[in-house]
């Protein structure tokens, strides 16, 4: 699947997997076959960081 291009509609999609199926950014981004520092730096432009504890972009 390819994730959304709009950093917008990525976060919204990204907190949602992490929230209700994955329990890391890694596993979420591994069973996408996406990098992980690719979509903190997408996210990272407006202004989101990933929070480990909590597990989303905040």
């Amino acid at each position: 699947m390819d994730l959304p291009r709009d950093p917008m509609m990525l976060l919204s999609y990204v907190n949602t997997k992490l929230r209700d199926d994955y329990p890391s950014l890694d596993e979420l981004a591994g069973s996408l076959g996406a990098d992980p520092d690719d979509i903190k730096a997408k996210l990272a432009e407006v202004n989101y960081i990933y929070d480990e504890q909590l597990n989303k972009f905040v």
